[in-house]
């Protein structure tokens, strides 16, 4: 091969070369417009109702994060509300309680915002009772009876008048009152609703403090079994109920919440 066939096959090689390096970089172009750096999908998480709380707990590989806020909804469609802050957005395992839950069904998601201000929303999810929560007995009289008692022990107002011994005993046990089948205590001290036909029949539920004071109300229990945490209560005692069908008192009795309770 002499000097000039060297020097054509040398510039045929170049542009060949040139070529390549020319279509690798579009190539690469066009898979970094296709695929922009958006910041993972959050992982499930859970919110579990405990005694005391509602518990949310999540492991997270966000890194550079500016916040993560906690939204809560009753509806799990709209009117989400941001109800705090995680402690350290960045953390890799991370949790938040919510001491404060509303009445019927808790809906939480959150809300992730980055410092290069992507954000980013999280699946909804309910809240759901603790399966580690031995929940399944109704509170009956002996256990209020006793509930009482130790509430006296420790100088707690049980909203009754101070009496004697004799007037005590007297009083325990003309006490008329057993846990209704739609609305009781448990032994972990949060409040169940049991209506087995919720989803097709439209019942509200209203609560009110031993001296007829309004507390809250439920205006349509959609599940067939709603548990409602302890703390929406504010404090322990008696509190009164009235279930109604369609707008049709259905039941109209009470229950109590122990200051102490049973895992």
């Amino acid at each position: 091969m002499d000097t000039v066939q060297e020097l054509a096959f040398m510039k045929q090689l170049s542009r060949l070369i040139l070529l390549a390096v020319i279509f690798t970089a579009l190539v690469f172009s066009v898979k970094a417009q296709t695929q922009p750096n958006t910041p993972p999908v959050l992982p499930d998480f859970s919110a579990l109702i405990k005694t005391g709380k509602i518990s949310l707990e999540f492991i997270s590989g966000f890194r550079d994060v500016k916040f993560i806020g906690v939204q809560r909804s009753l509806d799990s469609v709209l009117n989400f509300s941001t109800i705090g802050l995680v402690n350290n957005p960045n953390d890799f395992r991370n949790s938040y309680n919510d001491v404060k839950p509303l009445p019927g069904s808790n809906y939480y998601r959150l809300f992730i915002q980055f410092n290069n201000g992507r954000y980013l929303h999280s699946k909804i999810v309910l809240a759901v009772p603790d399966s580690t929560i031995d929940a399944t007995k109704k509170l009956q009289l002996s256990d209020v009876k006793e509930a009482i008692a130790a509430a006296k022990e420790a100088g707690i107002n049980t909203g009754t008048n101070p009496t004697t011994a004799k007037e005590k005993v007297v009083k325990e046990e003309k006490i008329v009152w057993h846990p209704s089948n739609y609305i009781y205590t448990t032994a972990d001290g949060n409040v169940n609703i049991k209506l087995p036909d919720a989803p097709d029949k439209k019942y509200s539920v209203k609560f009110f403090e031993p001296d007829g004071s309004f507390l809250f109300e439920i205006p349509q229990i959609k599940e067939p079994f709603l548990i409602l945490e302890k703390a929406i209560f504010l404090h322990a005692g008696w509190f009164n109920f009235e279930i109604y069908q369609e707008g049709k008192a259905y039941e109209k009795w009470n229950l109590y919440i122990p200051l102490t309770y049973r895992n």
